[in-house]
């Protein structure tokens, strides 16, 4: 009903913001590199959720799904911070701390929402679903898109090269794969004559 169902959603808000959630945390690696204003993590999820609209039948995927992965491939990081390989961190440790982030979700939303999310996020990490690998790609590719715009609108052409080299040969679906493709000659161009593009 409406009083539970808000209910929910407020001690959901609440927690997130104690927890400097998703919504106004910066995104690690650019802060590590300086960038003006970076991107929050909700800001990239959003993003790539977006993207899905881009998808269609030739795809061979299940859009909505795309979608709803993309949502949530990253809400753990609300409790436990967006960790790199920079933080310390462990990828089996950052794993085990982002399930129990999406466990704990489960009891402040509820059975049905908590279960989708929590089931939603085990598929984009176990990587074995044509719809989860697509979100990697999607994942991926929003940060070298992302790493061009700051090159471009923050006068820094070719100071990220380390997010694209990070990424080659990483690309699996042949429409992501376009798209690196197209953004990757937009890039070259303004590394080959930077004043035409400042």
């Amino acid at each position: 009903n409406g009083v539970t169902f808000f209910k929910k959603l407020t001690i959901l808000s609440i927690y997130c913001q104690k927890r400097d959630n998703n919504k106004h945390m910066k995104r690690t690696g650019w802060v590590l590199r300086n960038v003006s204003d970076p991107e929050t993590i909700s800001g990239h999820m959003y993003r790539m959720a977006v993207m899905s609209f881009l998808l269609d039948d030739d795809d061979n995927v299940n859009r909505d799904r795309v979608m709803k992965i993309s949502l949530v491939h990253d809400m753990a990081e609300s409790v436990v911070g967006d960790l790199t390989p920079h933080c310390g961190v462990s990828d089996e440790d950052k794993h085990k701390k982002e399930v129990a982030a999406m466990e704990h979700f489960i009891t402040l939303v509820g059975e049905k929402a908590g279960n989708e999310m929590y089931n939603l996020f085990l598929e984009y990490e176990e990587q074995k679903t044509p719809e989860a690998k697509l979100v990697k790609d999607l994942d991926k590719f929003d940060m070298i898109l992302q790493a061009f715009e700051y090159e471009t609108s923050q006068d820094r052409a070719g100071s990220l090269d380390e997010f694209f080299k990070s990424t080659e040969g990483v690309f699996t679906h042949p429409k992501v794969k376009k798209w690196v493709e197209e953004l990757y000659v937009q890039r070259n161009r303004v590394l080959n004559d930077p004043a035409e593009h400042s």
